[in-house]
Order: C-alpha cells, then structure tokens, then sequence
C-alpha cells in the first residue's frame, strides 16, 4: 500500500496539513494519537501519566501494524516520537511514502507556546525542551524520510501542492 506518512516534530503541521492534504486528495486521514485516544478511552497525557512513555510508545507501534491491514490508501500523521523508535522504522517503510515535515525551533515555539496537551513539552524552559528533543530527532526524521517539506512561512496550498507532485514523482519511479 502506497499510504502517505507525515512525520515531524509536534507543531510541525503534521495534523493540519494531514487533513487539508488528505480532502485535497480524496483519501481517508488518520492521526495515530487520535486512534490511540480512541482505542484507549484516554488522552495521551493520561496515558503517560498512568502507564508511562514506554507504553504509549508500545501502543504507538501497534497502530502502525494495524495500518499495514488498510486495503485503502491513506494520508496518516503519526506522533512525533513515533520514528525515533528503531522497531517503527520498516514499518513505516512499508507502509508507503514518509513525508518530513520540518519547521525551525522559531515556528515551533510559535506554534506550541500555548499547547498543554503534549506531555513531552510539560514543565521548564519551552525552547530548551524544543532544542533538546529537535536534536535527539532531527536526524532520524532526516533518515526515516523519502522526502522533506518545509512548513516554515508557507500557505497550506503551497505545503500540500509541494508534497503531491513530490509523492507522485516517488510513486511513478519507485
């Protein structure tokens, strides 16, 4: 299956431009935090707080195999600690096209300062925890990826144009 993978950090636009991208190409749109809320009746925050972060990273992997089931093509947005764990790596290989949403740490402040939600950015200096976490994953989204895609100062229109004439470019070479 050919699915589209958006990977990034929190506040790179994964969520956003997944579903702007996914009604653009009449496909369906799934956001595995969302699927793992659902499936466990519970925020992600919660489940961090109850369960811990290896759990949530175990639930996380689980989602992913579950997508290898979709008979339909899909546009998935996965948390932004999903491909920092090596077992996820094939995985998100087989599941189609990996899509690196990047933003610089100024967009990304921008866009999280007021975020309670992520349990990862909770507590403490918001830029240092941005800092830290962009440099622990940077280069694994860099390697996870098949292709990369600036959020920075850009329209939706121009994000979602760049990401389907790049993943129809992959699909005709592959």
């Amino acid at each position: 299956m050919d699915h589209i993978i958006l990977i990034g950090f929190m506040g790179a636009g994964k969520t956003a431009v997944g579903k702007r991208l996914a009604r653009q190409m009449q496909l369906p749109f799934v956001d595995t935090d969302d699927w793992i809320e659902a499936q466990e009746g519970r925020s992600i925050s919660d489940i961090f707080a109850e369960d811990g972060e290896a759990y949530f990273r175990t639930l996380e992997t689980d989602a992913l195999h579950r997508l290898l089931d979709s008979k339909e093509r899909c546009v998935i947005s996965v948390g932004g600690g999903l491909p920092v764990q090596p077992q996820n790596w094939p995985v998100l290989r087989q599941l189609g096209t990996v899509v690196y949403l990047e933003a610089d740490i100024e967009t990304l402040l921008g866009r999280l300062k007021y975020d309670t939600k992520r349990p990862k950015l909770q507590g403490g200096d918001l830029r240092e925890k941005i800092e830290t976490l962009m440099e622990q994953r940077k280069e694994i989204y860099e390697q996870t990826a098949d292709l990369r895609v600036t959020t920075d100062d850009r329209e939706f229109s121009q994000i979602l144009q760049e990401i389907m004439e790049k993943t129809t470019n992959i699909v005709n070479c592959g």
